[in-house]
């Protein structure tokens, strides 16, 4: 992910669509939810851009439990899985 420009909550666009198109591709609507109740992406981006090894974060948005690493978004379940690509 290139994190390089941020937003004006200083996380990156790309992060932030990442996680968004994630929610959405399982089905939460943007109006379900609030994500910066769920997570503080500018921390989130710091934690990942600062580490040295393979980092990974997982939090739940509405019952949805996601996994960020600087490679991308991935949803965390235990039967059919959902992503951004599909």
């Amino acid at each position: 992910m290139d994190r390089s420009s941020t937003n004006s909550s200083g996380a990156s666009p790309s992060l932030v669509v990442d996680i968004i198109e994630t929610l959405e591709a399982c089905g939460l609507d943007q109006y379900e939810y609030q994500l910066n109740d769920s997570v503080d992406v500018e921390a989130l981006e710091q934690i990942l851009d600062s580490s040295d090894g393979d980092v990974k974060v997982q939090f739940t948005v509405e019952g949805i439990r996601l996994a960020v690493t600087s490679e991308g978004v991935d949803v965390l379940i235990d039967e059919e899985p959902c992503s951004a690509d599909q």
